[in-house]
């Protein structure tokens, strides 16, 4: 049975409303990384989208006030990684404002066209990027994705209520 809405406790549109709607929304978790001027940047995304098998486009989001942001404004390749249930630690890491994100214990290599690539996640992408499209205070990153591996083993990593968690039987 669906609840009916009580249209009189309707709150007005606000950055809270949709934060407080979204965490009722589960998502998958994706890393997206870049080579930046001083070194890799990555961060931690729930926007992930496949936008077209033909050609294979992805997109994601990205406030442009957030560190990664300078680099990725400016790479022409993105890499895109769909974590694994058992990464709810990297994902945290890379969703941390000042951590160390490719530091220990986090492992990686430079993968094709420069693009860090992340160890052990169920998947990775190498993606061009084609498109920013401005979105309030993000933007939305358009990628067509150029090559990658889809071969990792495991269940995928869930963002729900405001935490990383891992699909129930």
């Amino acid at each position: 049975m669906t609840a009916t809405p009580d249209l009189g406790t309707a709150q007005l549109a606000s950055p809270d409303l949709l934060r407080s709607t979204f965490r009722r929304h589960a998502a998958g978790v994706a890393v997206i990384t870049a080579r930046g001027a001083s070194g890799p940047v990555g961060f931690t995304a729930t926007s992930l989208t496949s936008v077209s098998a033909d050609p294979p486009l992805v997109s994601f989001g990205i406030g442009t006030g957030a560190s990664s942001w300078p680099a990725v404004a400016e790479a022409d390749h993105v890499g895109v990684h769909i974590l694994g249930e058992h990464q709810s630690e990297l994902a945290a890491t890379f969703a941390r404002s000042g951590a160390d994100r490719f530091g220990a214990p986090t492992v990686w290599r430079e993968g094709p066209e420069g693009v860090p690539v992340l160890d052990d996640v169920l998947a990775w992408l190498v993606c061009r990027i084609v498109g920013r499209v401005p979105a309030g205070d993000h933007r939305i990153v358009l990628a067509e994705v150029v090559l990658g591996d889809p071969s990792g083993a495991g269940r995928p990593l869930l963002y729900h209520q405001g935490r990383f968690s891992g699909l129930r039987d």
